[in-house]
């Protein structure tokens, strides 16, 4: 196990202060390699540093901690219900947790409200999902993705709804937000350490969430607590993305792409493949959001564009491998 962990950070690590590096450096503002270093190192020219750490460092920040989050949500989900086509974006997560904060920010509630209010509604849509997936044995892949596209349409239902209703100074502010949207991200620290502390919890669960994916009776048989171990599961998965959510709005795909490659790489071991979630969907957010505000500098795409348009051909593409299994 840790010759297997190092070998993980070695790899993912570099990768992932190369990835910071490359978003602070680039943006709609050429700034040579010279003066990124000069900032870097002190000696930069106000103008620069004021654009790198004040403006663009915070927003590359959040955007890790989001993509890291989002990753992590969908491993989990992943492991509750056996299932890799599960994410917080498909099974209805992130519209539930966006419907939450929508209301409380129509309310005129504060930020802390409004992150409650999204941890409710994420809560709320797990445990929909997965009580109307378990069915009369183990939970259908047919049965599971039919509750969540069903509950994720509910929930887009619901967005509609609010939108209509909403001042129409506040409209376009808000639909960038439900696209998936770093602009406004300018406290990276909760979501920061929230990810910091699901990676850390994956080390002395990882073991009993490595028996949980081998399905309730064989973990029951070998011990473990399943219902406690799955209520544990909802509601750090429901958590973790009502954090993501408030931070970046609704940013789809993250947590169903990154998972399912670093199996690939790494294995089914949930000690490892938590961690590694929470550094590879960082990287793949940080990157995504980089190509967002560059690809049409000056202006900007919302980040869940970038994400939809890599994860929709992944997900028709596990959608085919599931047929034949």
């Amino acid at each position: 196990m840790i010759p297997a962990f190092l070998k993980m950070l070695g790899l993912l690590l570099p990768m992932a202060v190369m990835a910071i590096v490359l978003g602070v450096a680039i943006g709609s503002v050429s700034i040579a390699p010279a003066a990124v270093w000069a900032v870097l190192s002190g000696d930069g020219e106000p103008l620069h540093t004021i654009l790198l750490l004040d403006l663009r460092l915070p927003r590359v920040l959040a955007a890790f901690a989001t993509g890291g989050l989002l990753a992590v949500a969908g491993a989990l989900m992943q492991v509750l219900l056996r299932n890799p086509l599960a994410d917080p974006y498909v099974l209805g997560l992130s519209g539930g947790a966006a419907v939450g904060a929508l209301l409380a920010m129509l309310a005129g509630l504060g930020t802390g409200v409004i992150s409650g209010a999204a941890f409710g509604g994420a809560l709320l849509s797990t445990l929909i999902v997965f009580g109307l997936a378990h069915g009369t044995g183990s939970w259908v892949p047919t049965r599971l993705l039919l509750t969540g596209v069903v509950v994720a349409a509910g929930w887009g239902a619901v967005i509609s709804f609010l939108l209509a209703i909403s001042p129409a100074a506040e409209l376009p502010g808000m639909l960038y937000w439900l696209m998936g949207d770093l602009s406004y991200a300018r406290n990276p620290w909760l979501p920061g350490i929230i990810l910091l502390l699901a990676a850390l919890l994956a080390l002395p669960l990882g073991r009993t969430l490595n028996v949980l994916a081998r399905g309730p009776l064989q973990a029951a048989a070998l011990g473990v607590s399943v219902r406690r171990m799955e209520a544990v599961v909802y509601i750090w998965a429901a958590l973790i993305t009502a954090v993501a959510v408030t931070t970046a709005g609704s940013i789809g795909f993250v947590g169903l792409i990154v998972p399912h490659i670093l199996r690939l790489i790494f294995g089914f071991d949930q000690r490892l493949l938590l961690p590694a979630s929470a550094l590879a969907g960082g990287i793949l957010l940080v990157l995504a959001d980089t190509l967002a505000r560059t690809l049409i500098a000056p202006e900007q795409l919302p980040v869940g564009v970038i994400t939809a348009l890599l994860g929709v051909p992944m997900f028709l593409y596990l959608l085919y491998r599931s047929r034949s299994s």
